[in-house]
């Protein structure tokens, strides 16, 4: 399988640990727009919310007030979660209050779900390390980003990252960031073969003018491992005309992958 340099191991490692945990993306079960007011949440058709599983009626959800008042109890208020969106244990469901583009929806984790998931992955390749020209742009620029699974949405670009591969020059845009770090969504042409049709993500470290873009640790996103979830697709400078053998492939033990 090749070197596995100092790291790689332990970020694979952390990498399914957040996949496999209680808030990760393998216990999805639904994720329902919630219109403006209290809202009657349940598996019963005479709810406004309508579960795919679980009790005829659980209870109300209010978007605006960040609550949910389970059936025959008293109002509970979803709690802020690290690096997330506010969470109610309402066993054996944890809720989520999930708001894209200002508009709020119950997403819903079944926790006595299995969370397994098997990830694999190109052999190491040292040479798909590679060091980038991080350019700061002059202003800001907007970007639309298309997205799988929500509507299309609008972006602000700072930087550029420049690269030479296979006799080209490469430009990609880093449309996110991720704990401050930026993020490729990129596509290319093992993509919908050994790769995610859709995308996978690349997390980039800056230092000074260089951006080390390690292709190694490319990765599936949620939208891989789940239909609950929205996902950014690349922009037209991200769609790279070779393969990229190297980071991970489209995940096994997923029946939506």
């Amino acid at each position: 399988m090749g070197a596995d340099p100092a790291g790689l191991t332990a970020w694979k490692a952390d990498r399914l640990a957040a996949l496999q945990a209680e808030d990760g993306w393998l216990n999805l079960t639904d994720r329902l727009e919630i219109p403006p007011g209290p809202q009657r949440v349940g598996a019963g058709a005479d709810n406004d919310l309508v579960l795919s599983r679980g009790p005829a009626h659980l209870g109300v959800v209010d978007a605006g007030a960040g609550t949910f008042t389970p059936e025959g109890g008293t109002a509970l208020a979803f709690q802020p979660a690290p690096g997330g969106f506010p969470q109610l244990r309402l066993p054996p469901f944890l809720l989520e209050l999930h708001t894209v583009d200002g508009i709020p929806a119950l997403r819903v984790r079944d926790l006595t779900l299995p969370r397994e998931v098997v990830l694999r992955a190109f052999p190491y390749r040292p040479d798909w390390v590679i060091q980038a020209r991080w350019e700061v742009l002059a202003s800001p620029q907007a970007q639309a980003v298309a997205q799988k699974g929500g509507a299309e949405t609008s972006v602000s670009l700072t930087h550029r990252a420049h690269f030479e591969r296979e006799g080209r020059t490469i430009t990609l845009l880093p449309t996110h960031w991720k704990d401050g770090k930026p993020m490729f969504v990129i596509r290319d042409a093992t993509s919908g073969r050994e790769t995610y049709a859709a995308s996978r993500f690349l997390i980039g470290e800056v230092e000074g003018e260089v951006v080390t873009l390690d292709f190694n640790r490319a990765f599936t996103p949620p939208c891989g491992f789940t239909d609950f979830a929205i996902c950014p697709l690349p922009p037209r400078e991200n769609v790279l005309p070779f393969r990229v053998e190297a980071g991970e492939w489209a995940p096994e033990g997923v029946p939506h992958a």
